[in-house]
């Protein structure tokens, strides 16, 4: 019997990282992103790693009722491969970084 492929597949929340922690991260030269409240169908074609401003964020796993529940000050890794719904009760705006092929460091901006 085939296992959905999202079964092994979850996102990560690290609630309020340290201001050294972004700094190490270099999130402010991430390009941003927003949206305002709805739901969203995603499907994320490579790793992406997000630091939310703003925004709270109920992530639904496709096929799945598990959420999880993220939102501003939260740095969120959503793995490759990840199919879900994004119920989005406040507006979001974040930083966000996808996973290149490359293993080189991130250039300083």
């Amino acid at each position: 019997m085939a296992s959905d492929s999202n079964s092994n597949l979850r996102i990560t929340i690290e609630r309020n990282p340290s201001q050294s922690r972004l700094a190490e991260l270099n999130i402010k030269c991430w390009p941003k992103w927003g949206c305002s409240p709805g739901k969203y169908q995603l499907k994320f074609d490579a790793e992406e790693t997000c630091y939310l401003l703003k925004g709270k964020v109920k992530a639904y796993t496709k096929g799945s009722s598990d959420f999880v529940e993220f939102g501003a000050g939260d740095l969120v890794t959503i793995p490759k491969g990840l199919s879900c719904t994004w119920d989005v009760s406040i507006a979001v705006d974040k930083y966000y970084k996808f996973e290149s092929s490359s293993s080189s460091s991130s250039p300083s901006c």
